[in-house]
Formats: C-alpha cells, structure tokens, sequence
C-alpha cells in the first residue's frame, strides 16, 4: 500500500466495513487500497452482474435494452411530473451510469447485449437522435461517451462525438450546457462531464492520433478551468461557487462536487502519471476534515427524483464516499 501520513492511515476496522458491503464496493477495495492480484479482484468484480446493486439495476431492464422506456427521462414523463418530483434516474442513461460507476464488466455478453439493444431502440428524446450519437446538451454527451467508450470496448465509434465535444469547448476552458442559448462561459457541472467522457476515450485509445491528442489537449484546459477555481471557487472573487459542490453525494448524477471532481484527477493521473496539482489541495483539505472519529464518510445528500434503488441514507457513514475518500488521499499523499 502506498505511504499515507499518520492522520489518513486507513484503520483495518474500515477496510473490514468496506469489504462487509456490496461486490461494487468490494471489487474497488481490493484493486484501489489493498493492490490485490488482478485475479482477486477481477474475480469479485464479475460478482457485479448477479449480486447486489448492479443485479438490482439490471433486472430492471426491458426486452428492448431500454430502462423505463427512454433514453435521458421515463416514457411517458411529464413536465409537471419533473417539477412535482425533481428529475428521475430510472431511464437507460442514468441506470448505465451508474452500472459504470459500479463497476460491470464490459466485457461480459451481458453488457454486449446492451451495447447492441441501446443503439437499436434508444432514441434522445431531443429530435429523435440515436442514443450512441449523442444529442444536444454537453454533459449529455460526455457521459455518453464515456458510456460508448467504457461499455463499447472499440465496437462503438465515440470520435464524431468527441470531435463535437472539442469544437464546443468554451473560451475560458470549460464548457456548458446553455451554449446552445447563447453562454460564453463554463459550467462546473458541464464541464466534469465532458472531462470524464474525454479521460474514457483517450484510454480507449479509441479514434486517430489526431483525435486523441485533441482530446487530450481539451482535457487539459478543462482540468485548468477547474484548478484555477481550486475546484469549487469563483474566479471572480474567490467565493465558493456554490455550497452544494462541498457535500458528500453518491451516485454522481450530472451534478458536480469536489469529491468528483478529485476521483477525477486521481483517476486522470493513474493515466497520464501527472503529479497532484496544489491547487486541489484546498478541496483535499475539505475533504479530509469530514472524516469521523471511526475514519469513515457521511453521505450528504442525494438529488431529488424517483430511482430504482437506494444504495445508502444519507447521514449514513458511507462506504462509497469513504471508498472515494480513501483512494483520494492515497493518490494525494502518494
């Protein structure tokens, strides 16, 4: 296990909690903390499919590969009904989400099989466009390639998409979802989106040289966007953007938070084997200060809207932010 200071040292009792909890937890436990063989925690990420949380998400989905029927929202799914209950996470992009952050094997005949359903009966519900060729919106579209990229396994061309994504790209960096409405300036929630769509790709090694170095290069003036924030501050004045991106959520939605943001970069440099920039490290620090005495993670909060499952409470200990936590600190301090 790499160094960690005496003040993030991860109690056995902790690690015992983790591994007591679902396979999705598990399987990232034994690879991200404990560097177990590959053997060891492939073998328990295998588990994702039939066990759990990700065997829950699975069995609700439909003949056709879709979940409830639609692609971003349920069908049918109304304008009253959003406002009277917060935006669902029970469609195929949201559920796919999720199954990825969880952890499904790609290349299981399973997630094959919803590879091939999702293109040949998702459509967005913006203009009728198919699911694998995005639509409108950029954080949209970033987890939709990170989607293609992740469970695609090369047999999805996420190029165009990331071509598209590129071009879109905002002046100060970033990018956002209201460009299409006439904003010039970024959007932390957009802009985190598209950084994890574009990390997927360029580990696909998807696409040409020349796609994959234009993304590369996006992904760096994204990633500085953020840092010249310290992750969650204004530029302007150096106020936190938004209280919100401090609290503690799981699953990621398409809302951005510190925590996210650092899973990010961590995962970033596992990549590219940058150094941690120190202009994370007011968020670390955050971060680290929410510990509790027994060296775990509450979950703050979840969105609003209706959803298959419930993974965690909030005001819970939580083993995925504590998962998170953990591997966070052990790339910072590393």
């Amino acid at each position: 296990m790499a160094h960690l200071g005496e003040s993030d040292r991860i109690e056995p009792a902790v690690i015992e909690w983790l591994l007591a909890g679902d396979p999705a937890i598990r399987w990232q436990v034994l690879r991200d903390l404990l560097d177990a063989p590959p053997e060891q925690w492939q073998a328990e990420r295998a588990r994702v499919e039939h066990e759990g949380w990700g065997a829950q998400l699975l069995a609700q989905q439909d003949d056709d590969g879709l979940w409830a029927g639609g692609a971003c929202f349920p069908s049918p799914f109304s304008r009253e009904l959003f406002e009277a209950e917060g935006q669902p996470w029970t469609s195929t992009l949201p559920v796919l989400h999720e199954l990825m952050v969880l952890g499904l094997d790609p290349s299981t005949a399973r997630a094959r099989d919803i590879v091939t359903k999702v293109g040949t009966n998702a459509r967005w519900e913006y203009d009728d466009l198919p699911f694998w060729g995005g639509e409108v919106e950029e954080c949209i579209n970033g987890r939709t390639v990170a989607l293609g990229c992740y469970f695609g396994a090369g047999r999805l061309d996420m190029a165009p998409l990331v071509e598209r994504l590129v071009s879109e790209q905002q002046p100060d960096g970033g990018w956002n979802c209201e460009r299409a409405n006439g904003s010039t300036r970024s959007s932390f929630h957009s802009t985190i989106n598209v950084l994890e769509g574009l990390l997927e790709f360029e580990r696909s090694t998807a696409g040409t040289p020349e796609s994959q170095a234009a993304a590369c290069a996006a992904r760096a003036a994204g990633e500085d966007y953020l840092l010249q924030r310290h992750l969650f501050r204004r530029l302007s004045t150096g106020v936190p953007a938004a209280d919100q991106f401090l609290r503690l959520t799981f699953p990621p939605r398409w809302h951005y938070t510190t925590l996210r943001a650092l899973d990010y970069l961590r995962a970033a440099a596992a990549l590219t084997h940058a150094s941690p920039d120190p202009r994370a490290a007011e968020a670390v620090e955050q971060l680290r200060a929410r510990r509790d005495p027994e060296g775990r993670w509450p979950l703050d909060h979840l969105p609003r809207g209706r959803v298959w499952q419930r993974m965690e409470e909030p005001g819970m200990p939580s083993r995925w932010v504590t998962l998170e936590a953990l591997r966070i600190l052990r790339w910072w301090e590393s």
